[in-house]
C-alpha cells in the first residue's frame, strides 16, 4: 500500500535537497566561474556534514534492503535531516520515492541551488546561474515523465533575456519555471508592462502554468525590521519559511500584489490560456482577496472599466496550494471546489509528518468529488499538454 492509498494524487510542490555540486556538475568551466559555492549563500544554512551523511545513507540503503524498508516507512520523518530522506538528491531514488508515495506526478523545485544563484547582484552572473540551475533541474527529472522540473527565470533581467532563458529552460527539460513576484528596482518596468507580453505568451503557447513560490519574490520584505525590536525577540520558524511569526502572517503579500496586478492590468486576458500556480503562500487569504478584487473593481469602474469581473479571472486562471493544517473544508465552502490543489512540500519539514492526515482532518463532510478535485482533478486540468522532454 502506498502513502496515497486509493487516492489519485498529483503533487504540485516538492523539492530537492541538493548536493553541493548540483550546479557545478552541469556547468561549463566558463559558467562555473560565475557560480559561488552552495555554502556561500546565506539565505539557507548548508551543512556539508549533513550532505556527506546523506550520501552515506544513500549508499547504505542501496546495499541493504531492510534499511531501505525502514527509510520508506519514515518518508515523512521530519526529525531526520532532509538530505537523508528518500529521493532528496538522487534522481533514481526520487522515482522510487514517488512509487512509495503513490503520487501520479510531482512538480520538483530546487532549494539551495535557487538561493545559490538568485541573489546575485551582477546581471551576467544571475543570467548564467539561472541557465545552469534550469539545466540541472531538467536533467534531474529527465528520466521519469512523472517528475515535472521547475526552473527559475529572473524577470528583473528584462523581457528579452527572460524570454531567452525561458526558451532554454523548456529546451533543457524544465516543465515550467518560477518567476519573481516583485521588481525590486522601483524605476524598472512592471512585470505586467506590455513589454513583458512575449514572456507571458511563451507560457500560454507552451500550455503550462507559471509558478509563484514563497521566497521567489525579488527581495520583497513584507515585514519591517523594526518589528523585531519588540522587547521580546522574534519567533524563528526554520526551513525556507519566513524567519518570524509575523513573516508567516505576511508571507502571501507579494504573491497577492503580483496576482492582483496581473489581473487588474489584464495580462491574463491578453493571453488566452495563461495561468498560474501559487505555492507555499497558503490559501486562507484567498476568499478575502477575491472579495477585495471585486471591491476595487467597483470602486474604480469609472476610470478603469473592465470586460470581465476580476474575481472571475482569478477563479479561472489561478490555483492555490494550501498548507497542511489550513482549513481546507472551509476554504472549499468559500471558494468552491475548483481553486485548491494538493502539495506535499516533500522533503521540506513544512510539509509536516503526515500531510494527507492534516488536510483531511479539516475536510469532514467534503463531497467526494471535491476531494478528488483537490488531490488531482483541479491541477490535472491545469497542467496542460506540454510535451515530455526527451
Amino acid at each position: 500500500m502506498t502513502y496515497a492509498g486509493n487516492r489519485r494524487i498529483i503533487d504540485v510542490d516538492s523539492h530537492l535537497f541538493e548536493l553541493d555540486d548540483f550546479l557545478h556538475a552541469v556547468a561549463t568551466d566558463e559558467e562555473a566561474a560565475f557560480i559561488r559555492p552552495m555554502e556561500a549563500q546565506t539565505e539557507l544554512p548548508v551543512s556539508l556534514e549533513a550532505i556527506n551523511r546523506g550520501r552515506e545513507h544513500l549508499d547504505r540503503r542501496n546495499a541493504d534492503p531492510e534499511l531501505m524498508t525502514k527509510f520508506e516507512a519514515g518518508m515523512f520523518d521530519i526529525s531526520r535531516s532532509p538530505w537523508s530522506r528518500l529521493g532528496a538528491f538522487d534522481p533514481a531514488e526520487r522515482s522510487h520515492a514517488l512509487d512509495v508515495l503513490g503520487f501520479e506526478r510531482q512538480i520538483v523545485l530546487g532549494t539551495f541551488s535557487f538561493h545559490q544563484i538568485a541573489h546575485e547582484e551582477n546581471a551576467k552572473a544571475l543570467e548564467i546561474g539561472a541557465r545552469v540551475h534550469n539545466r540541472a533541474m531538467g536533467r534531474f527529472c529527465s528520466h521519469d515523465e512523472r517528475l515535472l522540473a521547475g526552473g527559475y527565470v529572473p524577470l528583473s533581467l528584462g523581457p528579452d533575456v527572460a524570454g531567452g532563458l525561458l526558451d532554454e529552460a523548456f529546451a533543457d527539460g524544465c516543465y515550467t519555471v518560477m518567476v519573481d513576484t516583485n521588481e525590486a528596482d522601483p524605476t524598472a518596468r512592471s512585470f505586467t508592462h506590455p513589454d513583458f507580453d512575449p514572456v507571458w505568451a511563451r507560457f500560454a503557447q507552451r500550455d503550462v502554468p507559471l509558478l509563484v513560490h514563497v521566497a521567489v519574490n525579488g527581495h520583497y520584505e513584507p515585514v519591517s525590521p523594526s518589528f523585531k525590536n519588540n522587547g521580546r525577540g522574534s519567533t524563528a520558524v526554520g526551513g525556507d519559511a519566513p524567519d518570524s511569526n509575523l513573516g508567516l502572517v505576511a508571507m502571501h503579500n507579494s504573491a497577492e500584489l503580483f496576482l492582483s496586478a496581473m489581473i487588474l492590468d489584464e495580462v491574463f486576458e491578453r493571453h488566452d490560456g495563461l495561468r498560474c500556480l501559487s505555492l507555499e503562500h497558503g490559501a486562507s487569504w484567498v476568499p478575502g482577496w477575491l472579495h477585495n478584487l471585486d471591491f476595487v473593481e467597483r470602486s474604480t469602474w469609472a476610470v478603469a472599466p473592465r470586460s470581465r469581473r476580476a474575481s472571475d479571472v482569478a477563479r479561472e486562471r489561478v490555483r492555490f496550494a494550501p498548507f497542511a493544517g489550513e482549513p481546507v473544508g472551509w476554504l472549499i465552502e468559500q471558494l468552491g471546489p475548483d481553486m485548491l490543489c494538493f502539495a506535499s512540500d516533500y522533503p521540506h519539514p513544512e510539509g509536516s509528518r503526515d500531510p494527507i492526515r492534516k488536510f483531511e482532518a479539516t475536510m469532514d463532510g467534503v463531497d467526494p468529488a471535491a476531494l478528488e478535485a483537490f488531490y488531482a482533478g483541479n491541477v490535472e486540468r491545469f497542467l496542460g499538454t506540454a510535451p515530455t522532454p526527451v
